[in-house]
């Protein structure tokens, strides 16, 4: 039985906890996937997590999004709600960024919530469970190797081959007590008003969302979607670096605070570049079409992919096309 019709009952009932309050809001899907369905009744966003989701790995999740505020959009209730087979989390709504706008991209937002978040220390009554990016990175190949046979099958498993064990979920990560979001990009920042509208009010404040993935592990890898970008030329130079400066200045730990940063990043954006590089062809691949030109992109990024040396001077070509 799908979840949909609960979650919309159930984001009803906590937008409106009076049974006979009136109601003429316009109920919303935000999002119906097997890894998250999202709804979005009056203020209220209910998600309804993935099946199997463990419950105590989540209630310290929403622990930590309660216990930052200012970072992480806080929870409005402590403990996720079993909706049938799924557990159901609730949350305030959030305006996100509007994504026809690139040139309003909220890169430096983005990168001072990282830098606060891993230099945050988070009181919970247990510790935090590993960061799942390494995770998300395995299922999607997993998924590839699910959806058949296509050309770029080759030179995404020949990346992934390159990666340490730890970056491909098969061993755990090198110990760390830093939380990370897990899974950073641009659809994880919602805006929230933080006291009345005025005309000379400052802008409302960015915060992050989704905690799936939270938990403690690499820094890197919060940085490694926009590095991975910035790698296949589909993020602009001068994007990367406003990113990459405002993380500095807020004395982000994941990158040394001067010089080349990419030994610290190399192996996390090789991952998330055969994340997505996986995804983009299970895609196409349901779609029954070619691959477009920046998924094309993408694909051909992890062909250039020669053996990983972290410690190595600024790679030439083995990801990257140009330096930073």
């Amino acid at each position: 039985m799908t979840v949909l019709p609960a979650l919309l009952a159930a984001a009803r009932t906590a937008a409106h906890p009076r049974p006979h309050d009136p109601c003429d809001c316009a109920p919303r899907t935000l999002a119906d996937r097997p890894d998250g369905t999202v709804v979005r009744h009056a203020g209220t966003v209910a998600k309804a997590h993935a099946a199997g989701t463990d419950p105590t790995d989540l209630t310290l999740r929403l622990a930590t999004a309660a216990a930052l505020p200012g970072i992480l959009l806080a929870p409005l209730r402590p403990d996720p709600v079993p909706v049938h087979d799924r557990l159901v989390t609730f949350w305030p709504y959030g305006t996100p960024v509007d994504p026809d706008l690139p040139d309003e991209a909220p890169w430096e937002a983005a990168a001072a919530l990282l830098a606060r978040l891993h230099n945050s220390h988070v009181p919970a009554p247990a510790p935090l469970p590993p960061m799942r990016g390494p995770a998300k990175a395995a299922r999607a190949l997993a998924r590839l190797r699910a959806a058949g046979p296509h050309p770029a099958r080759t030179p995404v498993e020949r990346a992934w081959s390159t990666l340490p064990a730890w970056a491909r979920a098969e061993a755990p990560m090198p110990p760390s007590t830093t939380v990370c979001h897990g899974d950073l990009h641009l659809g994880q920042l919602v805006r929230r008003p933080t006291g009345p509208a005025t005309p000379d009010a400052a802008p409302d404040p960015w915060r992050l969302i989704d905690v799936d993935d939270l938990g403690t592990g690499v820094p890197a890898w919060d940085l490694a979607r926009p590095a991975a970008w910035y790698a296949c030329g589909l993020l602009p130079p001068d994007e990367w670096s406003r990113f990459l400066t405002a993380y500095r200045t807020v004395g982000g730990p994941a990158v040394p605070a001067h010089g080349d940063p990419w030994p610290a990043l190399e192996t996390a954006a090789r991952a998330l570049t055969v994340q997505t590089a996986a995804l983009t062809v299970v895609k196409a691949l349901a779609a029954d079409r070619g691959l477009d030109e920046v998924e094309q992109a993408v694909v051909d990024a992890c062909a250039r992919m020669g053996p990983l040396d972290p410690t190595g001077p600024t790679p030439a070509g083995p990801l990257r096309e140009r330096g930073t």
